[in-house]
């Protein structure tokens, strides 16, 4: 009896990956799943010192395909999901939601991003286009 669990314990796990690999084969065949993001890199240029600290700090999920530029698009116009393009924000609002958090958005420490840090990406982000 000890045999066979053992047994069935390798056969079982085996008998499930081969199923798997076979089922996801015939779907990636008949529906040409693929990644729409393959190959593309998030532009992490910069051409002031400001923006390069907003890009090191903040850019990863502020910036385009970061996460939360992509929660921040379902709530709102698209084009304006990136920070950097908002004309809304004040430096007291970024602080105040950087710190605090907001919404899926965790707080930042100051060990993170030290005040002075800070509080440059917020006067980057409070100058956006057209104030």
């Amino acid at each position: 009896m000890t045999r066979g669990l053992a047994l069935s314990k390798l056969v079982l796990p085996a008998a499930i990956a081969a199923l798997a690999a076979s089922t996801f084969a015939v779907r990636a065949n008949d529906t040409q799943i693929t990644n729409a993001f393959r190959g593309a890199l998030q532009n992490r240029t910069s051409s002031s010192p400001d923006e390069h600290l907003f890009v090191e700090k903040c850019g990863m999920c502020h910036r385009q395909m970061g996460m939360g530029t992509v929660i921040l698009g379902r709530r709102m116009e698209p084009k304006v999901a990136m920070l950097e393009a908002r004309e809304d924000l004040t430096a007291e609002t970024v602080i105040a939601s950087a710190r605090m958090g907001i919404g899926n958005m965790p707080r930042i420490s100051r060990g993170e991003v030290s005040d002075a840090q800070l509080a440059r990406i917020a006067a980057y982000l409070a100058k956006a286009p057209g104030r």
